[in-house]
């Protein structure tokens, strides 16, 4: 079994409990219907996988046809898919489904916005750890989909060396030096900046990533030429649609952006009998 569908599972067990009271009152067990997903806005749709398992995992006896594929735009009024089969666990699924959905398609949307205002530039979008506890998974899928890339995916599958551990450890030099020495994978090593004297420390320690953190576009600028390509440079700290274009432009390899997932906005979509 996937991991994801063990999530699923537990969001239809919070929502259902000891069961559907409303659906069980008012709906024949034997009834059948027909329903149409539809989007109420314009986006980039993601998370159709989770959506179909949302209904399957109560009867798989439902059909689902779908018009779109993850990843393909929406506009408001457009049928998505539609589902025929017992009308009790259609309803019952009903909202966890589009919970799921609507979130991973907000998240893809965004994502997408900002993959295509870097278009031209080297800059590749990459998503942070501010997700939902729980939902990493699904929200680190949904950037995928909306043509972003992953950062690391927990603390485990990379070394990423913040001001925090900077202080602690009483330098950027001493910090990288205790993490070659205990770490036995010899993960990759990244190192947050905040400052062109720092950013010479983490260049001589060579590390494998330098995160400038929080640079105005004219430090990022010198940043860059600094660096001169021998380590990849990523810019992180406040990224809008209005200023990730001109911070592509400064020449960075790589763009966070903790707004794809800490800030959703979810896209508006409906499921109509």
């Amino acid at each position: 079994m996937n991991d994801w569908l063990k999530t699923v599972r537990k969001a239809l067990n919070e929502d259902i409990g000891s069961g559907d009271v409303t659906t069980d009152c008012t709906i024949p067990e034997d009834q059948t219907i027909s329903a149409r997903l539809i989007s109420k806005g314009n986006g980039i749709i993601a998370g159709l996988e989770v959506f179909a398992a949302c209904f399957k995992e109560l009867d798989s006896n439902i059909q689902i046809e779908f018009s779109k594929n993850d990843g393909q735009a929406v506009e408001a009024g457009e049928t998505i898919a539609v589902l025929r089969g017992p009308a009790r666990p259609i309803l019952t699924a009903e909202r966890v489904a589009l919970n799921f959905l609507q979130r991973m398609s907000g998240i893809a949307t965004v994502t997408n916005q900002m993959v295509r205002q870097v278009k031209g530039t080297k800059a590749k979008i990459l998503d942070t750890r501010k997700t939902v506890p729980g939902l990493r998974y699904f929200d680190k899928w949904a950037v995928r989909i909306g043509g972003g890339q992953n950062h690391r995916f927990g603390l485990f599958d990379m070394v990423l060396i913040k001001d925090n551990h900077i202080a602690a450890s009483g330098g950027i030099k001493q910090a990288v030096e205790r993490v070659r020495q205990c770490d036995r994978q010899q993960r990759l090593i990244e190192v947050e900046v905040k400052n062109l004297e720092e950013l010479q420390e983490a260049i001589e320690a060579r590390v494998d990533r330098i995160l400038l953190d929080n640079m105005d576009l004219e430090t990022m600028k010198k940043a860059v030429e600094i660096c001169q390509g021998r380590i990849p440079l990523e810019a992180s700290g406040n990224v809008t649609l209005d200023t990730v274009r001109k911070i592509a432009e400064t020449g960075v390899d790589f763009i966070s952006v903790g707004s794809l997932t800490h800030s959703v906005k979810a896209l508006d979509l409906s499921l109509i009998i």
